[in-house]
């Protein structure tokens, strides 16, 4: 059971450390100052977030959390660089953060329906209802930003 609910925070701390990242590339690339702001309050939003779930992997016996970011985001952020030198706008960042954010709320769905224990489950769900937010917001802001297109 520890190391199944290991198994899941480390994919959340990832997936944490992959949003702070992606935001925060997001927000060096966002030509609009308020979209600038939300990508981030959400990058350091991540950053706590993932802070949180490493207390608890070493409260679980993990001595040392993998705090990298994953290669897929590697991987995703060359993609927004390489987008963003071909001049994509604020629209196409969103699609990007977008992608993100979808994978995001998978794997906290996917923590949340694991049979994490209860004290576990509570930091994950709160942390789960923030995401969701984030999800819905940035999908409507890409809808907005596509119709202003």
């Amino acid at each position: 059971m520890v190391n199944d609910t290991l198994d899941h925070i480390d994919k959340l701390i990832e997936t944490c450390r992959d949003g702070q990242e992606g935001y925060r590339d997001a927000a060096e690339h966002a030509k609009d100052s308020e979209l600038k702001e939300f990508f981030n309050r959400q990058s350091l939003e991540r950053a706590r977030f993932a802070g949180e779930l490493e207390n608890i992997a070493q409260r679980l016996g993990e001595s040392d959390p993998d705090r990298s970011p994953s290669m897929a985001n590697k991987l995703h952020r060359a993609w927004l660089n390489l987008k963003e030198k071909l001049g994509a706008g604020d629209a196409s960042i969103l699609e990007s953060v977008e992608a993100g954010e979808d994978n995001a709320k998978k794997n906290y769905q996917n923590a949340l329906e694991s049979g994490l224990p209860a004290d576990v489950f509570v930091i994950v769900e709160q942390q789960a209802q923030f995401v969701f937010a984030a999800h819905d917001r940035v999908r409507a802001l890409r809808d907005a930003y596509k119709k202003a297109a």
